[in-house]
């Protein structure tokens, strides 16, 4: 026999479990029945159900998400409500996907290489490729794969990434002297700047932000581009071992490091290999062995 229906508000569309919080606009009311330690809510769906046994897991609900996208962009149909959809999308943002912050060329990614392995693919190999490549260019990390063979062409790859921490280290010396400069500047001048740096709020502020910083930071990059032109520091797993490894492409004191392709050496099993800036792929050259 049922017990008494508790008036439960909740959350004009949401449905979280009994350990997550609740929150949005109060507006509707939901009636549970209890009979023993079964709870029905006709208002819960199927990826956020409070029963651990029928919830969905986090990839179901990221695969669920993807399709919507897919059937309403390609297809020109709806597989869920709107309703539904932001529901869904509420509840990855709570479980920390990060499918749901993905950009929409990300998404159109994901999409694309869910169909092409459902055999449905939605875009031709040409724009595939050409998708992949704008996003590694981009700096999505999506698109980084580890060591792998291909078929077709016979060679063991892996993909490779700017490394942003040593682009950024390129500018330190020059920083440094930006700093020496600014600070010896200030000697010459019988220390005004500093007495600038010292005056009242909010002038100190706004010297400080829109003067001084601004001025370091456009020396310091004038220096740095004198020294190094077209910088690019690329890093990537090595194909044979797995280990990563970091080639500079650009131009130093009017010395190359030779182009869009670098040969060097794994730091680790001294293994050749190919790095390529404009493919951004680390290959191993013909005769080698994996």
């Amino acid at each position: 026999m049922f017990s008494t229906p508790i008036a439960l508000t909740t959350p004009q569309g949401y449905c979280r479990s009994t350990s997550g919080s609740l929150g949005g606009n109060l507006s509707t009311r939901t009636f549970i029945y209890v009979e023993e330690d079964e709870v029905v809510d006709s208002k819960i769906l199927p990826y956020c159900s409070i029963d651990k046994k029928e919830k969905k897991s986090l990839g179901e609900m990221e695969q669920e998400f993807l399709q919507a996208l897919q059937a309403f962009y390609y297809e020109g149909k709806a597989i869920m409500s709107n309703e539904e959809f932001d529901n869904l999308k509420e509840e990855l943002m709570w479980e920390g996907s990060s499918v749901v912050m993905l950009s929409s060329d990300e998404q159109k990614f994901l999409e694309a290489s869910m169909a092409y392995v459902s055999g449905k693919p939605i875009l031709s190999d040409e724009e595939f490729d050409e998708l992949k490549m704008r996003l590694k260019m981009e700096g999505s990390e999506i698109v980084v794969e580890g060591p792998r063979c291909s078929l077709r062409s016979r060679k063991v790859y892996s993909d490779l990434s700017v490394d942003y921490l040593k682009m950024f280290l390129l500018n330190v010396p020059a920083t440094v002297i930006a700093l020496g400069l600014f600070f010896f500047l200030d000697d010459l001048t019988g220390f005004e700047i500093t007495y600038l740096l010292e005056l009242p709020e909010p002038f100190s502020f706004i010297f400080t932000w829109f003067a001084a910083v601004p001025l370091i930071v456009y020396l310091a990059q004038s220096l740095t581009k004198v020294v190094v032109k077209d910088s690019l520091i690329l890093k990537g797993p090595c194909p044979n071992c797995g280990t990563e490894n970091v080639s500079f492409f650009g131009t130093i004191l009017s010395i190359s490091s030779g182009g869009t392709t670098n040969t060097l050496k794994c730091s680790n099993c001294e293994t050749t290999l190919e790095y390529n800036a404009k493919t951004r792929l680390i290959t191993l050259p013909e005769g080698s062995q994996a």
